[in-house]
């Protein structure tokens, strides 16, 4: 195994500058001539880099760091070797003998290796059920370094964790459930005096149920393939605005918002309908929210080279950088005191409107109207690819 100059250099100032740092720290008495070189900094082009700085860079990585000490004690480790290694946050492993916090053999092995080889090592075990893969890298003065990474591959991990979230919701649907019909007894049987409490306790009910649903509904998508074309069929975006708006135009008519639709072609392409409409429905319920009352929501429908372009622009405030950036992410909730609407939602409409335009091939993004308010874009391709 080889190692690039660049990062031989980088590991050689790292150990050098931790080997430093713990004989000043732990071991005050090593003779006077060591002492006074931990005091000085590594210099690499005429700059000095501080002791602190590179902990902060190596706490910070995303790979776990182990620095060992020549009787292989543990000089210092990361958070994130920490978790790899699945030490509990309430034991002190620093300062502890390698042996006595760890017995891996494929480690030890690597290090007997290494020191005697003074080349890199790599190895691979089961950390309690992780796959885990460290490589060993030889110090000055028999001090070693241990890179730790997991062998999970990244999507992996990622369908690990849609699977854990599905089956949380699953499991909530249940007791929710039960709860929601509890709550409809206890509303006929209270007193006036408590019955604002059961309306709470309904409202916050609701809310959770709503949000089980989106999270079920978020893990279906993520795990539909793009363009899986199953349940494609002919739509046509004006159609699905009107239906999608009836929706919700009970709400929209006691706020007196009304709805402004401006296309000259109806907008057809071949798609998921009932997951398209919940797109929409979603986009046309979030400008709703934050527009004004009496005002409308302007919904524009035109062709973009291959693609279709859906907008829907509210009268609002606008939102922030920060809104705009972050909008679709997960639980995001922009500034409250825009919305024109008291209506709390899941937290995951958006992320839903962006999961259902990527397996359809397209995407959706956010600006802030040249006139006022904000505009959300829908583009989807005209066609299946």
């Amino acid at each position: 195994m080889t190692v690039s100059s660049g990062a031989s250099l980088f590991l050689g100032i790292t150990i050098g500058v931790l080997t430093s740092w713990a004989l000043h720290h732990r071991w005050p008495r090593q003779d006077r001539k060591r002492q006074d070189a931990s005091k000085t900094p590594p210099v690499i082009s005429g700059y000095s880099l501080s002791t602190a700085q590179l902990l902060a860079w190596i706490d910070a990585a995303t790979q776990g760091w182990l620095i060992l000490t020549p009787d292989l004690t543990i000089g210092y480790l990361n958070s994130r070797a920490e978790r790899l290694l699945r030490f509990s946050s309430n034991l002190l492993v620093r300062g502890q003998p390698l042996d006595h916090v760890l017995s891996v053999p494929q480690l030890e092995e690597a290090i007997v290796s290494v020191r005697h080889q003074q080349r890199p090592q790599r190895c691979e075990w089961d950390q309690q059920g992780a796959p885990l893969e460290a490589i060993v890298l030889p110090g000055s003065d028999e001090w070693l370094l241990v890179l730790l990474q997991s062998r999970q591959s990244l999507e992996a991990q990622q369908q690990q964790q849609e699977r854990w979230v599905s089956d949380v919701a699953h499991e909530l649907k249940t007791p929710l459930t039960a709860l929601m019909l509890v709550s409809d007894r206890l509303e006929g049987s209270v007193s006036d005096q408590d019955s604002v409490l059961v309306e709470r306790l309904q409202r916050e009910l609701k809310r959770l149920q709503l949000m089980v649903e989106d999270l079920l509904e978020l893990s279906r998508l993520e795990n539909v393939l793009p363009h899986e074309q199953g349940s494609y069929s002919p739509v046509c975006l004006d159609q699905l605005v009107d239906a999608a708006w009836n929706s919700i135009r009970p709400l929209a008519d006691h706020r007196q918002v009304s709805l402004m639709l401006n296309t000259e072609e109806p907008g057809p392409l071949l798609g998921d309908q009932s997951r398209l409409h919940r797109a929409v429905l979603n986009l046309l319920d979030n400008a709703l929210r934050y527009s004004p009352d009496g005002n409308c929501v302007e919904v524009e429908i035109l062709p973009s080279g291959g693609w279709w372009l859906l907008s829907v622009r509210d009268h609002g405030p606008g939102l922030s950088e920060r809104d705009l950036s972050n909008m679709f992410q997960r639980f995001y909730r922009g500034d409250p005191s825009r919305a024109r609407s008291n209506r709390s939602g899941s937290g995951l409409g958006l992320s839903i409107v962006q999961q259902i335009a990527v397996n359809h091939g397209g995407r959706v993004q956010a600006r802030n109207h040249p006139d006022g308010g904000t505009s959300i874009e829908l583009l989807l391709p005209r066609g299946v690819r």
